[in-house]
């Protein structure tokens, strides 16, 4: 069993910089490749970024060059620090955990195994 808990500031302005954390609870923290996801107001959940057990990371292009993804093991803790922000990216955003294996990474929200429960983030203009 893993939990999973986000924390962030919930309102910035547009042009503006956050960073989410994602602490998790649970055994072997750095097996698992961690995802952040968010979701807009009406829709799915929508990938952003993931970080992988050997470190290498993955970003939606929506966001590449603005956010970056990182990973303190020692801390169990996965990081979102996000730039340049625009109201766009206003959303619900998730950190998610996936335990398996065999594969290096994901970008499709049902491969994730555990969610935390998500954090409002606004960009306002």
């Amino acid at each position: 069993q893993v939990q999973l808990g986000e924390s962030g500031v919930g309102l910035v302005q547009a042009g503006g910089s956050l960073r989410l954390s994602c602490a998790a609870a649970g055994p072997s923290f750095s097996n698992y490749a961690m995802g952040w996801f968010r979701q807009l107001p009406g829709k799915g959940r929508e990938f952003v970024s993931v970080i992988t057990r050997s470190g290498s990371t993955y970003y939606v292009d929506s966001v590449k060059g603005r956010f970056t993804i990182s990973r303190d093991n020692a801390k169990n803790t996965v990081y979102l620090q996000m730039s340049s922000l625009k109201p766009e990216d206003t959303a619900v955003y998730y950190c998610a955990a996936d335990l398996a294996s065999y594969r290096s990474y994901s970008s499709r929200d049902y491969d994730y195994d555990y969610w935390g429960q998500g954090t409002q983030i606004t960009v306002s203009t």
